[in-house]
């Protein structure tokens, strides 16, 4: 019997995002069955304090409404007195779940997902939770394939954290968050590393020069160091509807386009029990789609691109 698994959703200053987030989620398949955890970190000064505010105004009109609809079984809200900063709120938050919960499914405050991304989560949940290659499910896919076979998920040693899960025993076995590069790579060869990035089109260890390092590469190479998978869909089941307002990553939609910004799955997937193995087939198609990140340029992101490039040169001589 299929237990259902909470969801944890993390918000800072976006009350538009958050809203279309929650909206999304308690439209979900199982949504009346899912606690929810919400935490909302603090401001870092006045600007942000009354965005903050504003957001928390919004999840206690939400709360208010649960407790009268039941479109979700509980809602609970931590909102931290102080900025404490998006890897901090992430690690702890998770931890706070998983001490309740032998699962978890993570949000931040711009996902939206399609009404069938909670049975697909849970359902891979009670179906791998034995497995111990498979230690991560993701909602995100960077690629759009076709279901002609009957198969609509595969998997890879890339997790992605555009809303995912995770088990209790699986983070808790393998998460750190490291402290330095020298601690994240310890024991990794150039090989590990070259393999890891998919020969430098995914140059995700440049995350590792950041201060606090993020948390997902942390978990990325946790996961590769553990050889283990992650279950991931042929077409996604969210959509990020903040790459042009996050506080970390900002796009312009003149200047370029993201290839994988598509339109969320709008049917069930059924997950049955496969051997968990790294596909080289969609590992080729991942190493082309996540070629700059995603991001194909118009004729004017060109053309400033170019010349940017030119003064980088000139800067340099």
């Amino acid at each position: 019997m299929i237990k259902y698994s909470p969801v944890a959703i993390f918000v800072y200053n976006r009350a538009d995002n958050t809203r279309k987030t929650l909206e999304a989620l308690m439209h979900n398949q199982h949504a009346s069955e899912t606690d929810i955890y919400v935490f909302s970190d603090g401001g870092k000064d006045e600007r942000s304090w009354e965005q903050v505010n504003e957001v928390r105004r919004l999840l206690h009109d939400v709360e208010q409404e649960v407790q009268t609809t039941h479109s979700l079984k509980s809602m609970t809200i931590v909102e931290r007195p102080k900025n404490i900063y998006l890897e901090r709120n992430i690690i702890e938050g998770i931890s706070y779940v998983l001490e309740h919960h032998d699962t978890i499914i993570v949000l931040e405050d711009d996902i939206v997902t399609s009404p069938f991304f909670l049975d697909y989560m849970n359902q891979a949940f009670y179906i791998y939770k034995d497995d111990e290659k498979v230690m991560h499910v993701s909602g995100f896919t960077n690629l759009d394939l076709p279901c002609d076979d009957g198969e609509e998920f595969y998997f890879t040693p890339h997790m992605s954290g555009w809303g995912w899960g995770t088990w209790s025993s699986k983070w808790k076995q393998h998460f750190t968050h490291y402290q330095s590069r020298v601690d994240a790579l310890a024991g990794m060869t150039e090989e590990d590393m070259n393999s890891m990035q998919y020969d430098g089109v995914f140059p995700c260890l440049k995350s590792l020069d950041k201060n606090p390092i993020p948390w997902d590469i942390c978990w990325e190479i946790a996961i590769y160091k553990a050889g283990g998978l992650c279950l991931t869909p042929y077409h996604t089941l969210v959509r990020n509807i903040g790459l042009d307002s996050g506080t970390h990553f900002r796009g312009n939609r003149w200047l370029q386009r993201y290839e994988f910004d598509r339109e969320p799955l709008n049917h069930a997937i059924v997950i049955t029990h496969q051997t968990a193995e790294k596909d080289e087939e969609k590992e080729q198609l991942f190493k082309l789609a996540i070629r700059d990140w995603g991001i194909r340029y118009t004729w004017l992101g060109k053309t400033l691109r170019f010349i940017y490039k030119k003064y980088k040169q000139i800067m340099r001589k």
